[in-house]
């Protein structure tokens, strides 16, 4: 990619902020696991690292990962070895990389080490809403969180700065519509990479209990240093204000703040609101207090769940209302109008909570204009796709059974619990149709399927098949093998299609027990009898449906002619 001179500007998503800035942070590594909104970040590493590596240029290496627990793993090896190192993953990733993530924090980081997890408000693809500033505060390390591109990448840089500062990881938390939103970005040069240079101090690299004492002990002491840093890297605003109105906002939440201001300030007879704008954590405890020395009420906006707002209310030592996620103020309109609990914020449902009347939908002509309320469009499989006739031979396998239950996981065959289908009966977390599987088994019922993506398998449904050959459980677990990790924009697997069947033999399921079927449509009735066999049979089966994902083809057909020079 060569060095960028100093200002230059490009557009960017805001996942792609966060990648540039990272190589232009002097990365020598990154890894991740694709989860939509993160996936970009990686992609985008990726994608520099290949075009580096065809051109015999040395910069930093990016990978996938079989999840995002060896992700992180492999950032501690990196941030070890004195060089800096990205990883990436979507909030629910977060969960699966907490034992090194919270341990992370006890170590002598050396070689800066940033977290980029990217939360997803609203679920638009993901099972829940949870926040990972929550995380950051647990593992006690420090967490920055952009409100627009060009913080994205400026933020990005500055973590690494922070974790070699303090010694520890951080969290760069971003969100969806950050995430996917493109907009001008002023960049800077690229630092060189660090050195490779060990960690000296073995003690601080491993948690054996005398170790681990001493190192959570010192990690509590850099809680005033990280304290401090955080009161001096927020921002905010008292003079000229009315201080009987304390406004907090974060993230996302002082976009849609300030594109109300005008309209909220002449609502209060010209009265501006005291404002602290809060884009990195731990908390600043001293600025929020100075804040709402004189405060009669306090709003909380912020994207997410009510992080700030819950501690406002055991933190200070006056008693102003509170208003934000959990409870809202009386408004001119007779009722209370908090943020929502759930969901997205947007300038509307801030501008509520402000206690300002809706946005009347008028043109600048005067006229009125009628806003029609637009159709639910579910996601669905696309049309072709193999898991289409995976589920119609599943269907079709159980037809009459009785004592029947189906698990599934989470990745785009997911779409298969809607109708037309309406197979799955369980969707839960990221291989967990496997271990639910076998408790259903062994609960009593008596014919069990699990359903598990060939990506998802490799992520975390192994150890759970591991469960289930030694106990032998009577269920049958049907991988679908599209070759590809489709669901997050068509990413290889980490173990290609070829090395499912002597992996699932490795892990100890008989030979005779594991049957491979081609999903295509004038095989359903076929593969349906088959699979039915294996089901009734006691014991443990595995069964993996086998075709090419549709978009898959399509991207590897395309690529070829672009190859091809067509």
């Amino acid at each position: 990619m060569g060095n960028v001179n100093k200002m230059e500007k490009q557009a960017l998503l805001g996942d792609e902020a966060v990648a540039l800035g990272a190589i232009h942070a002097g990365i020598s590594a990154a890894y991740g696991y694709p989860g939509t909104p993160s996936t970009e970040i990686l992609e985008f590493l990726i994608a520099e690292y290949e075009k580096n590596k065809a051109k015999g240029i040395t910069g930093h290496r990016a990978s996938w990962c079989t999840n995002e627990k060896t992700a992180v793993e492999a950032g501690l090896g990196v941030s070890f070895a004195g060089r800096r190192c990205i990883v990436t993953m979507k909030h629910v990733g977060l969960n699966v990389a907490a034992d090194p993530f919270v341990n992370g924090a006890l170590l002598g980081i050396k070689g800066g080490l940033v977290i980029a997890v990217a939360d997803d408000p609203g679920m638009h693809s993901s099972q829940n809403e949870q926040d990972s500033r929550f995380y950051a505060s647990f593992a006690m390390i420090p967490c920055l969180e952009p409100g627009n591109q060009q913080e994205a990448y400026a933020f990005t840089r500055e973590a690494f700065d922070i974790s070699e500062r303090f010694h520890v990881p951080v969290l760069l938390r971003l969100a969806t519509r950050l995430s996917h939103a493109r907009a001008e970005v002023e960049v800077g040069d690229r630092k060189p990479q660090n050195p490779v240079s060990k960690a000296e101090n073995k003690s601080e690299w491993m948690l054996l209990p005398a170790h681990a004492r001493k190192n959570y002990a010192a990690l509590i002491e850099k809680q005033s240093g990280v304290l401090a840093w955080s009161a001096q890297r927020n921002t905010l605003e008292l003079e000229n204000r009315d201080t009987s109105f304390a406004v907090i906002t974060a993230g996302l939440g002082g976009n849609y703040y300030n594109e109300n201001l005008e309209d909220f300030v002449k609502a209060r007879g010209g009265k501006t609101p005291a404002h602290l704008h809060i884009s990195a954590y731990p908390l600043p405890v001293d600025l929020v207090q100075k804040l709402c020395e004189k405060a009669e009420k306090v709003l909380v906006i912020e994207e997410g769940q009510p992080f700030i707002e819950e501690r406002l209310r055991g933190l200070l030592p006056q008693k102003p209302a509170i208003a934000g996620k959990l409870a809202g103020f009386d408004n001119e309109a007779g009722g209370k109008a908090p943020a929502p609990r759930s969901g997205e914020l947007d300038p509307d449902n801030v501008r509520l909570a402000l206690g300002l009347p809706p946005r009347a939908n008028i043109l600048s002509s005067g006229a009125s204009v009628t806003v029609l309320a637009l159709p639910g469009r579910p996601p669905q499989l696309c049309r072709g796709c193999p898991h289409a006739d995976s589920y119609e031979a599943i269907k079709k396998a159980v037809a009459g059974l009785e004592s029947v239950a189906i698990t599934s996981d989470i990745g785009c065959y997911s779409l298969g619990a809607n109708p037309p289908y309406s197979v799955p009966e369980t969707i839960v977390c990221m291989g967990a149709s496997i271990g639910m599987a076998k408790g259903a088994s062994d609960a009593g019922v008596k014919h069990v399927v699990g359903v598990i993506g060939d990506s998802t398998f490799l992520h975390s449904g192994i150890t759970g098949l591991i469960d289930a050959v030694a106990s032998n459980t009577n269920m049958t677990l049907v991988i679908l093998d599209n070759s590809i990790v489709a669901m997050t924009g068509c990413q290889e697997t980490i173990v290609p299609s070829d090395k499912l069947r002597p992996l699932v033999l490795g892990l100890g399921v008989a030979p005779n027990r594991l049957l491979e079927l081609e999903a295509k449509t004038p095989l359903v009735e076929e593969n349906a009898a088959k699979l039915r066999m294996e089901i009734e049979r006691p014991g443990l089966s595995v069964v993996i449906f086998k075709r090419p994902c549709i978009e898959a083809l399509r991207k590897w057909a395309k690529q070829s002619k672009v190859d091809s020079g067509g």
